[in-house]
């Protein structure tokens, strides 16, 4: 079976995202399946009250910042949507987590975020979701092998511009990951990438 990884290369999560492969081919490498499907996630019945106060301080303050990069979208549209998400859930956050699943699976993920047994992996980027994906992809296969022992059937992820959001799922048992067909954009889907987040974390 040909290889799209040089076996002279060690690659890190970081260096999936420059492969132009699609998904399908990148996860392959692994032993895992590929779906691009509309998902039914979980989605938290949970009152978050009104999230107006957080509409408004995007839409009065991030005009006025320059966001061209990954670290800029991180601290101001990811961030105070997380400090927002510890309002309704006491879920733990930690950043840039070191996770090691193996040979070519190792690295940092920006967010790991836990909530009893649950978890929930974050990826941001400055740009293309496509590729962004792929680097999600290969986090959650290194999270799966990194959890053999424990019994989650589904792990999920997502993949964010800071603006615009789309999440993934690891089947576990059948070793193959979804790609949602939707995405979410941060103004009008707000409450739904909350209520989306919770629903994860408490499922």
């Amino acid at each position: 079976m040909s290889t799209i990884l040089k076996k002279d290369k060690k690659y890190t999560f970081s260096d999936y995202f420059e492969l132009n492969n699609p998904t399908k081919e990148i996860v392959e490498e692994f032993g895992y399946k590929y779906s691009f499907e509309i998902l039914k996630l979980p989605k938290s019945s949970k009152d978050i009250g009104n999230l107006e106060r957080l509409k408004q301080t995007y839409i009065k303050k991030l005009p006025l910042i320059s966001l061209n990069s990954e670290m800029a979208k991180r601290e101001f549209y990811i961030s105070p949507l997380l400090l927002e998400l510890l309002e309704y859930i006491q879920a733990q956050i930690n950043i840039e987590y070191p996770l090691n699943g193996g040979e070519n699976l190792s690295g940092n993920i920006d967010y790991l975020i836990k909530f009893t047994n649950n978890i929930i992996i974050l990826e941001a980027k400055k740009g293309d979701l496509e590729r962004g994906f792929n680097q999600l992809a290969v986090e959650l296969i290194a999270l799966d092998k990194s959890l053999e022992n424990e019994q989650q059937q589904l792990l999920y992820g997502a993949i964010t511009l800071g603006d615009v959001w789309r999440f993934g799922v690891l089947e576990r048992k059948n070793k193959v990951i979804k790609k949602d067909m939707e995405a979410y954009t941060l103004i009008s889907d707000l409450n739904d990438i909350i209520l989306i987040l919770i629903g994860i974390l408490e499922s």
